[in-house]
């Protein structure tokens, strides 16, 4: 019971918190302004853990890669944390173990970029057709514009209306429910067990 406990409060806070990072990451990619009370949200959140970190970890050209290291480092302790509460003895000093975490780590930040992908779609979709003018949709065009263009250049609009949000919507479950639901078990068993 007490496991179950501590794997919910440790998987969502800082799952929580990786997602807060790679949005901060992504926003700064896409060249989206940080005045929409969105970005505030996440600037105000996670302030406290970059600017820091900021000072060892240099942004790389125009990318913050301070807030994607942080994901990826905050990732692999999650992963690491996990494990070490449930009653299996596994052995974190192996090689095997370490390389396993560490791509374990990789396709969290993969998964948790395809939700908040998801999450922008969806915001965008809907607000496309009740609010159109809302100041958030500069910032969720931003997000999916990169991913939506090239589904758009392959199926134009039909009868008016773009089904490329769609489109996206259902590579983004086919990629989280297919490949990473099936890779992250396999990365996962590969941890060491002593003995």
């Amino acid at each position: 019971m007490l496991t179950s406990v501590l794997d919910f409060l440790i998987r969502n806070l800082l799952e929580f918190l990786i997602l807060l990072l790679l949005a901060r990451f992504y926003l700064q990619a896409a060249k989206v302004s940080f005045r929409h009370p969105l970005g505030q949200f996440v600037l105000a959140l996670t302030n406290w853990l970059v600017l820091p970190v900021r000072k060892l970890i240099p942004p790389f050209k125009t990318y913050d890669s301070t807030s994607m290291v942080l994901a990826w480092l905050i990732a692999f302790g999650m992963h690491s944390l996990l494990l070490a509460i449930t009653p299996w003895p596994f052995d974190f000093s192996a090689g095997a173990s370490i390389v396993a975490l560490a791509l374990t780590a990789t396709l969290e930040l993969v998964k948790m970029s395809l939700y908040l992908l998801f999450a922008a779609v969806i915001g965008q979709a809907l607000m496309s057709w009740l609010a159109p003018y809302n100041p958030l949709m500069p910032t969720l065009t931003g997000l999916t514009a990169p991913f939506l263009r090239p589904i758009q250049k392959i199926i134009p609009p039909i009868g008016g209306i773009d089904i490329s949000p769609l489109v996206l919507i259902l590579l983004i479950q086919l990629i989280l429910g297919v490949v990473i639901a099936e890779l992250e078990p396999i990365l996962l068993q590969s941890v060491k067990v002593i003995g």
